[in-house]
């Protein structure tokens, strides 16, 4: 008897113990939801004085392209008229034509940012409006788990620990994306936007040399303003191929190469020789990204650093590995003497180290350098 009541005794305790646990996460998730509340509340209010700066920003670009339109038949109206005006009645015409042109396009640049931010700001309120649903329907469950702990405790505490975690886990997502939205604005803004508002400047500036100076001269600025936007166009490219290169999912990882480095070659002007079996072989998705990323890093080494007109990339399938060879025919450099770091070796190794595989540089002075990756295989499907 005394036994069994020692056990009861126990087993109250344990239960009791566990009554307090839960009653914490109730409190807990309460206080979580009361914050999201909170959130939700200083996140609307941002979207509204957003809105009202949009607004106030389309009507001042409204009236600034009115003004641009106005400048532009002037500077028109010069153009055909040229020899009735004085070179600083032309100069000051062209002048504010220009400012006029530039401010409206960092307005117009502004006014997407901010178009931008609010959106990202509504998506935001829309998820902490579920993670507030969520949180509500978790305090419904967790007031039933009360009820029902002495029949089933130990399934409750295993469903709160797995819900705790994948709560953790969502707002380390949400952390990574918003970070990842953010560079990638970032790139955005600094490369293609600037070159893409360069490249409407330059534009004018061909119509009116066509205009006063001939054919030959606007010829040359169209020269320059085709190569802006190659120049942007490249960079376009490579901010997807660093997120990730949209023909791995639809392709598969040789196609992928093969246009990467045709892509590569054009940009560069260097001969890249692409040497693979046609193969529309699937691999996990994980798989496929690293080697992608391998071949990316180790063909930009040999552009940064090799001064090389030529490189060969190799790439073999076997049933149980993959073999890759970076190869070019550049200055090379004595591997005792030059850090890894330099070349972007160790993220390299562990890269390679992770996909359970090998990688060796092979290089001397004056004979060009050779990496040589061995990565085995790890499967289909999507991984």
């Amino acid at each position: 008897m005394s036994n069994n009541l020692d056990q009861d005794q126990m087993l109250n305790k344990i239960i009791d113990e566990m009554v307090n646990v839960v009653s914490n996460s109730k409190e807990e998730i309460f206080n979580l939801g009361e914050h999201s509340r909170q959130e939700q509340e200083r996140l609307a209010e941002e979207v509204k004085d957003i809105r009202h700066q949009v607004d106030q920003m389309i009507m001042d670009n409204d009236q600034l392209e009115r003004r641009l339109k106005l400048s532009r038949q002037r500077l028109s109206d010069v153009s055909k008229n040229f020899s009735q005006y004085s070179e600083e009645q032309v100069q000051e015409t062209y002048n504010t034509t220009y400012e006029l042109h530039t401010k409206l396009v960092v307005q117009r640049q502004q006014e997407e940012g901010l178009i931008k931010r609010r959106d990202e700001l509504e998506n935001r309120i829309r998820a902490l409006d579920e993670n507030i649903t969520r949180t509500e329907n978790v305090m419904s469950k967790i007031n039933v788990m009360l009820h029902y702990l002495t029949e089933d405790f130990q399934e409750v505490n295993d469903a709160l620990t797995q819900a705790n975690q994948k709560y953790n886990f969502g707002l380390k997502i949400i952390d990574a994306q918003e970070e990842e939205r953010r560079k990638l604005s970032r790139d955005i803004h600094d490369g293609p936007a600037q070159m893409l508002a360069n490249v409407m400047i330059r534009s004018d500036i061909v119509t009116k040399t066509l205009r006063e100076r001939g054919i030959d001269e606007a010829t040359k600025e169209l020269k320059e303003v085709k190569e802006l936007v190659r120049n942007a166009l490249y960079e376009v490219r490579k901010i997807i191929y660093d997120l990730r290169p949209m023909a791995l999912d639809d392709l598969g990882l040789v196609p992928t190469l093969r246009k990467y480095l045709k892509t590569v070659e054009d940009y560069h002007e260097i001969k890249v020789e692409f040497k693979a079996k046609e193969s529309d072989k699937r691999y996990n998705q994980k798989f496929e990204a690293a080697v992608f990323r391998l071949v990316q890093e180790s063909v930009q080494n040999a552009i940064k650093h090799a001064d090389t007109s030529l490189i060969e990339v190799i790439f073999e399938e076997t049933v149980q590995q993959v073999n890759v060879q970076v190869i070019d025919h550049g200055k090379g450099f004595d591997i005792e003497t030059e850090k890894e770091s330099s070349f972007g070796l160790t993220g390299m190794r562990e890269r390679v180290d992770m996909l359970g595989g090998t990688i060796e540089l092979k290089s001397q002075s004056g004979q060009g350098t050779k990496v040589l990756m061995q990565l085995p295989v790890q499967g289909e499907g999507e991984g």
